[in-house]
């Protein structure tokens, strides 16, 4: 039986504005970058536990995880695959997963006004290495299940997946849901502005090597630039990205300026201001268009590669790296989606957009087993991965408080069209 509107008020009743923010802060002062995460799992097996909310602490079997056929890419090096589930058992019917990755990027050789690990709290404004991007969103789902808690009968059974490895590729996703995927639906915090994303774009890494000949500088003639074939290579990838882009399908993605980003992040080449260079390297991630085959992807890149460096010389050298995201989707009109658009229109007012997104993220690997999933969450996606990086703590609450709703509608609606 779905919860009452008494029972709702109840449970949001029971939710603690300053002590979520507190237990947040807390959390950001314990470093977890990706391929380190298990101390800050550990701390939130406590923190589930003071508030009387079973939590697992588990450690998955690293070999056998890279050995599976779907093994979805990594990228940090990590020797150890920790997770953490906290449960909430509901006694109404239904049983829903709130999917959150406490790993965190590096804080970068910048400096950070008040240190990437401080969990300052400034003008409303919480500071730290994943306060937006989602150490803070953790925290508030863990709220959340507390305060649903107090009206536990009228709840759907929760699981609260607090997972590592999503920012190289989602193994901690994959992981969890090879020990357990019989959930009616999912939801994943991720800084969405408050929209439902109901699509998200895939991504591939990918590493090439372009080779060159070696020639003295004043003969340069006699070589051939790695650089100069580069700068061909580079040119030819721009155009790949607008041919992607030229007349994307899907409703939600044409609405973004670049729904498929081609991006080359990292750049070497050549040893010696006098000599020819005769070889360069870099890396980059191509974005996978919803309903793609990601397989397309790979010979298109390769393809137009072939194609810029068909000069008589050596060929490029491509070869797939690192995290694998697929693109994903769950019907903007699927029940689900539904009941998390009325929660945040319940607790934030207006009519939330449902929306696509051009990163990669762990959705597309719960769709992937049939399980609706969306992602909503606060604003600031803009400063993930940034110097600086803050979230407001009055949307920190507001996400608790529109979890609490949505896990408690959940039966109404999202169960009989549900992935178990």
């Amino acid at each position: 039986m779905r919860a009452t509107g008494r029972q709702e008020r109840s449970a949001l009743a029971a939710l603690d504005p300053d002590a979520l923010v507190r237990d947040a802060a807390a959390f950001l002062r314990v470093p977890s970058v990706t391929g380190q995460e298990r101390p800050a799992l550990a701390s939130l097996a406590d923190l589930a536990a003071a508030h009387g909310l079973p939590a697992e602490l588990h450690r998955h079997d690293l070999a056998a995880l890279r050995a599976h056929p779907d093994h979805p890419g990594e990228e940090a090096p990590r020797d150890e695959l920790f997770g953490l589930t906290v449960t909430l058992a509901g006694g109404a019917p239904g049983r829903l997963c709130l999917n959150a990755h406490v790993d965190v990027v590096g804080p970068g050789t910048a400096p950070w006004r008040h240190g990437p690990w401080s969990g300052a709290l400034e003008d409303g404004r919480l500071y730290g290495r994943g306060a937006v991007d989602m150490k803070g969103a953790v925290v508030a789902a863990l709220h959340a299940l507390a305060a649903v808690r107090t009206v536990a009968a009228a709840a759907p059974t929760v699981v609260l997946e607090a997972v590592a490895s999503e920012e190289d590729g989602g193994l901690g996703t994959f992981a969890a849901l090879q020990r357990d995927a019989a959930f009616d639906a999912a939801l994943i915090p991720e800084p969405t502005g408050f929209r439902v994303v109901c699509a998200q774009a895939g991504a591939l890494t990918f590493r090439c090597v372009i080779p060159g000949r070696a020639a003295h500088a004043a003969h340069r003639l006699e070589g051939c630039s790695a650089i100069d074939r580069y700068v061909r290579a580079h040119q030819a990838l721009q155009a790949l990205e607008r041919r992607v882009n030229a007349a994307v399908d899907h409703p939600l993605m044409r609405e973004l300026d670049l729904p498929y980003p081609l991006l080359v992040g990292r750049v070497s080449g050549g040893e010696w201001s006098s000599q020819v260079p005769d070889r360069v390297e870099f890396e980059g991630r191509i974005g996978v268009p919803v309903g793609a085959d990601p397989a397309d992807l790979r010979v298109a890149l390769e393809t137009t590669l072939a194609a810029a460096l068909d000069d008589g010389e050596a060929p490029a050298e491509v070869s797939w790296t690192g995290g694998a995201y697929h693109p994903a989707e769950t019907p903007a009109t699927h029940p689900w989606a539904g009941v998390v658009a009325g929660a945040v229109a319940d607790e934030r007012g207006g009519c939330p957009a449902r929306a696509g997104v051009p990163w990669g993220a762990d959705m597309r690997l719960l769709t992937a087993r049939g399980i609706p999933c969306v992602m909503a969450g606060t604003a600031g996606i803009e400063r993930a991965h940034a110097v600086d990086e803050w979230v407001a703590a009055d949307e920190l609450v507001a996400l608790a408080r529109l979890l609490v709703r949505a896990v408690l509608r959940l039966p109404s609606s999202a169960v009989t069209e549900g992935g178990s």
